[in-house]
């Protein structure tokens, strides 16, 4: 059965950004390759506007690379422009951080909390995917917990332009204990309102996600040279 077949007409675009999201963090679709709207259409079993929906869905999470004359194709950053941006998103999280320990409400903390303890009990056995999206979802609720409009608008522009860099790195199984001590300070820091802690270990978080990619990125650079 084709895996698009049964889905909701209006939520079409949604579901096929979702296929094509987890295809292109996962490497099956590879950065700087085309995606030829008729072909990939009709393998998806669907018509190319739901399709061209979902494109630009990714476009926005900086998945995508659009163009008027031109094939879509899967986003190629380049080191630099990813460090660059990691480095600007760890001073946003540093700042989220500060600024919840002044606004985080108890079920707030709870659900920061319960993403936490999540991702602990499943850091060895758990989806890629999943452990990402957990993962995200646990350093956005802190950002949202701050109830500043202008942080949390200006930390989802960044937040999408590297999706795929803190998948990346998200993915490092190696890195994953180190990753999960940050996030139990940040939780105890959260839970005391220390918000030169929460701050601090926030910021390092983000910065250790720059030597992930950087390793990831010469791996990968290894493979072309050697596949």
């Amino acid at each position: 059965m084709n895996e698009l077949s049964t889905l909701p007409r209006q939520r079409l675009g949604d579901q096929i950004a979702e296929v094509l999201r987890k295809r292109i963090l996962l490497g099956e679709m590879k950065p700087g390759g085309n995606i030829p709207e008729r072909e990939t259409s009709a393998a998806l079993g669907v018509s190319r506007t739901p399709l061209r929906e979902a494109l630009l869905t990714l476009e926005a999470e900086g998945l995508v690379e659009m163009t008027p004359a031109k094939s879509p194709i899967v986003a190629k950053p380049s080191l630099i422009e990813v460090t660059h941006l990691l480095l600007v998103q760890s001073a946003l999280e540093a700042l989220a951080g500060e600024c919840a320990c002044d606004e985080i409400t108890t079920d707030e903390f709870d659900e920061i909390e319960a993403l936490h303890e999540a991702m602990v009990a499943t850091s060895e056995t758990s989806d890629p995917i999943e452990f990402f999206q957990t993962d995200m979802a646990f350093h956005e609720a802190i950002v949202a917990s701050t109830k500043n409009l202008s942080l949390i608008k200006t930390h989802k522009q960044y937040h999408a332009r590297l999706w795929r860099a803190r998948f990346l790195s998200s993915s490092r199984k190696v890195a994953r204990g180190l990753s999960m001590a940050d996030h139990e300070t940040i939780v105890q820091g959260l839970r005391a309102r220390d918000k030169e802690r929460v701050s601090a270990s926030m910021r390092d978080h983000l910065r250790r996600a720059v030597d992930n990619v950087k390793i990831v990125f010469a791996q990968e650079e290894a493979e072309r040279e050697t596949g």
